[in-house]
């Protein structure tokens, strides 16, 4: 496992683009950042704090989280606020995915993680094309990573309050069935961000556990991705064949309040393409 980048306060977010790069965020210190395919890194967005979850959208730019969920075009025209905290009944939002259609799937939060706040339940929403918006599930503690099977039929989501990941039936029509549990990490782990492999693997950072843990379509356990890093939050799959697994942390429990990581390592499956964002902006 490559060292690429590190210095970063809690890195979340990553996001790959064929054209670009690696986008991500720093939650702590503010700012989403581009690390580009010769691993040089720019700040695209200066500043904005709590960004949890990133997707691309079709016309360029960028859909990410934070107190609402906004659009950034990543040029010099005015960004658009798509879902606001009060419209989800929540204070903001973590992370989020795309469906085929270009749909967003994203948890709200109804506390503040880092304040010592008693925690409440959020929601899992979804932004429709047109910039409408469902509640599809609540009893979300702490809302995490989200990604779809590779047949759309089924949604994954971490819940970092509770040992394990969920999963969502999802109808032909769009229908979000109750949830059910797909796999537990144990009691002493932390569900954290999620992708989909094209094989159906799930791959789920522990956030406690310095690892990526890997799960086959029916919830077994494949194997464990070690990672140098105790406080893993996050992966994406990137590279010209999506076989380069990044896989990025915080800095709890590291050497420093800045020693958020950005790693990579060549996987034997390829990720999932994620769909863009189609919603209106």
């Amino acid at each position: 496992m490559q060292e690429i980048a590190t210095g970063y306060g809690l890195i979340e977010g990553p996001v790959w683009d064929a054209s670009r790069g690696l986008y991500f965020s720093d939650v702590r210190e503010g700012g989403v950042y581009l690390l580009g395919k010769d691993d040089s890194i720019t700040q695209v967005v200066p500043k904005r704090r709590g960004v949890g979850g990133m997707a691309l959208h079709a016309s360029g730019g960028l859909v990410f989280s934070g107190r609402d969920i906004s659009y950034a075009p990543l040029t010099e025209a005015p960004g658009k606020v798509l879902l606001t905290s009060e419209a989800a009944g929540g204070i903001g939002f973590n992370d989020l995915t795309t469906d085929a259609a270009g749909q967003v799937y994203v948890g709200s939060l109804a506390f503040r993680v880092f304040s010592g706040d008693e925690p409440k339940p959020g929601h899992l929403h979804r932004i429709n094309l047109d910039g409408s918006m469902q509640t599809l599930s609540d009893g979300v503690m702490l809302t995490n990573g989200l990604g779809f099977s590779p047949d759309g039929t089924r949604l994954y989501h971490s819940d970092s309050r509770a040992p394990g990941v969920r999963v969502y039936d999802v109808a032909a029509d769009g229908t979000v069935g109750p949830w059910r549990l797909f796999a537990s990490l144990g009691p002493r782990s932390t569900p954290d961000g999620l992708k989909v492999a094209v094989d159906g693997s799930v791959w789920v950072a522990d956030a406690r556990g310095g690892r990526v843990a890997v799960f086959e379509p029916d919830g077994a356990h494949r194997m464990d991705v070690a990672v140098p890093r105790p406080m893993v939050t996050s992966l994406c799959f990137g590279g010209e064949d999506l076989r380069d697994l990044y896989v990025v942390t915080g800095s709890d429990g590291g050497p420093s309040e800045t020693c958020g990581t950005i790693y990579r390592v060549r996987t034997e499956v390829a990720g999932l393409p994620l769909s863009p964002a189609r919603v209106a902006i």
